[in-house]
């Protein structure tokens, strides 16, 4: 319990970066969404903690961990994969614990989603439907070209495929990471 204690309170920024996955897990498994009103004040902590913390030189590594953080799942976004809510968390995570952190956790979070895809895909029971899916958008990333229309493809798309609330797999991901990087204790 002391060793908790003392971890908790030497490497609170980590447990404060898993208290927030954590709550966007559970409100993104809800309602399919990551809030603004969670990423935006999230993010901005953690520029002026580090600014706080280090000056100009700590604002400039919080800066870079948000750009990392964002531009990791960008693409995706723009192209229909996934919400702009997962992309604001993991920039708040960059924001809060830089970019070798973000880097990681991004990683643990890729195999994570990765899995539970497969398991969901599994569970549906209609590989057909969801290989045949991939093909087609893998072809239209190929030809289309235009992030807008991809976008607008995919919106099209949404309501009949099995979605995964993506804050879920970077928590699990993420905290995965911490906890193997011993951050945590």
């Amino acid at each position: 319990m002391e060793m908790l204690i003392q971890g908790i309170t030497e490497n609170w920024t980590v447990w404060f970066v898993t208290v927030v996955l954590i709550v966007a897990a559970i409100i993104d498994g809800a309602i399919l969404k990551v809030p603004n009103w969670l990423t935006f004040p999230f993010i901005i902590c953690g520029w002026l903690h580090w600014t706080l913390q280090d000056g100009i030189s700590g604002l400039g590594y919080s800066l870079l961990g948000t750009l990392v953080g964002m531009m990791l799942l960008l693409v995706l976004r723009n192209v229909g994969g996934m919400g702009g809510g997962d992309v604001k968390l993991l920039a708040g995570v960059g924001a809060w614990l830089g970019t070798v952190v973000t880097l990681y956790a991004f990683a643990a979070t890729a195999i994570v989603g990765g899995i539970m895809a497969f398991f969901m895909i599994w569970k549906s029971g209609n590989w057909t439907k969801h290989y045949a899916m991939a093909l087609q958008i893998l072809e239209e990333w190929k030809t289309v070209r235009n992030p807008t229309k991809l976008s607008k493809i995919a919106r099209e798309r949404k309501p009949t495929m099995y979605l995964l609330p993506y804050g879920i797999p970077m928590a699990i991901g993420s905290i995965a990471y911490f906890a193997y990087a011993r951050m945590l204790v």
